[in-house]
């Protein structure tokens, strides 16, 4: 079916501790509003909670357990396991929660270290800074993942399996197929270019009836990985075009209504109607109008903790192993990945601003490209 069921600009992930603490008695548990305001606390209480989370049902059928391929490394990303697992509902709480505390947390320790500079101890705090650097990392990329991974979860979408899991005498499957719910979180224009993208990487007809998805076909294991990576590459590049144009349109509403004066985004547009017109263009033809550099920034993780996630989920699907090993599926299991990964990447660039609104994320380039920014 190709009709659109949803538009989700944006995570909708969480409302105000405050309102939390003064508006909402329920959610269940005796510890009421005073648990979210005390961080330690809340933890203690959750954590008494906690589960051994079992496997999926047997091969590439997960079951309702948390079955992810990347593994949690960070306590945080464990405990927000157990919180989804246990008590969904206060999921987000628990998520704010965390990356409030690691914000802070690192703050101090930055703090600690500006203040012992220049005396004996400044070399010991420096060095507390720098592991607490790393540790932080760890950590948010962790609540990143496990933010996805509800995302996922909201739309009733398994994450794939490591792949040897999925594999048997040479031949890949994978279920359930999900395609429609994949489909689900994109805008039409979006999910347009989406399938011409998956038939294109896959090999099948835009246009191939039903029966053709079930058809075997071959591909190399390091081939399927690079059709991966670049698919959640795909979604996040989707996602930061598309809000781009809705931002446009509305602009130009604006402008066209009289409430908004002048041009919209420098020389996007020329004036009047024609401007007006090229706002409302399809997304397709609008993003055949990016420069060089737009199609850079937008292609482009901002940062280095989504980039590194890719990498690690990707690394966690696939293994270390670059294998040129010739595997047998269906078009239906390659559509399967391609469609999880631009949803990967989409729900990556929603999670990235999230949690960017609490927690600084470090911007994703080399010193070079940084320093010229700053001149």
């Amino acid at each position: 079916m190709d009709t659109c069921l949803s538009n989700q600009a944006a995570l909708s992930f969480l409302p105000s501790r405050l309102r939390r603490q003064s508006g909402d008695g329920g959610g269940g548990g005796g510890g009421g509003g005073g648990v979210f305001s005390l961080p330690a606390m809340r933890k203690v209480q959750y954590r008494s909670m906690v589960v051994v989370a079992t496997a999926g049902q047997s091969r590439c059928e997960p079951g309702s357990s948390l079955n992810a391929p990347l593994e949690l490394r960070s306590s945080q990303g464990r405990f927000l396991r157990s919180v989804l697992l246990n008590k969904r509902q206060l999921f987000h709480y628990a998520a704010a929660d965390e990356l409030k505390q690691l914000a802070e947390e690192r703050e101090a320790a930055l703090a600690r270290m500006a203040l012992s500079s220049g005396s004996d101890e400044a070399t010991l705090h420096r060095r507390i800074a720098n592991l607490k650097e790393r540790y932080c990392k760890t950590a948010v990329q962790d609540i990143m993942y496990m933010l996805i991974f509800y995302k996922y979860s909201e739309i009733r979408v398994p994450l794939a399996p490591k792949l040897s899991r999925c594999i048997y005498n040479g031949r890949l499957e994978i279920w359930p197929t999900k395609d429609w719910e994949l489909e689900s979180i994109h805008t039409c224009d979006a999910l347009e270019l989406i399938k011409e993208h998956v038939c294109a990487v896959i090999g099948l007809r835009v246009n191939a009836c039903v029966t053709d998805n079930w058809a075997t076909t071959q591909i190399q294991k390091l081939h399927l990985r690079n059709v991966y990576d670049a698919s959640i590459l795909y979604g996040y590049f989707l996602k930061s075009a598309s809000l781009r144009h809705q931002l446009e349109c509305s602009l130009s509403d604006l402008h066209g209504s009289g409430y908004l004066k002048g041009p919209v985004f420098g020389s996007s547009f020329t004036t009047g109607a024609a401007q007006i017109s090229s706002a409302k263009e399809q997304l397709r033809h609008y993003i055949t109008g990016f420069d060089a550099e737009t199609l850079r920034r937008c292609a482009r993780p901002r940062t280095e903790e989504a980039r590194n996630l890719i990498e690690k989920q990707s690394l966690a699907l696939f293994g270390a192993e670059e294998s040129d090993e010739t595997i047998v599926t269906s078009y239906a299991s390659l559509k399967r990945l391609v469609l999880e990964a631009v949803a990967f990447g989409t729900f990556l660039w929603d999670t990235e601003l999230y949690v960017e609104g609490t927690y600084k994320l470090k911007e994703n380039g080399n010193a070079e490209e940084q320093e010229n920014r700053s001149i």
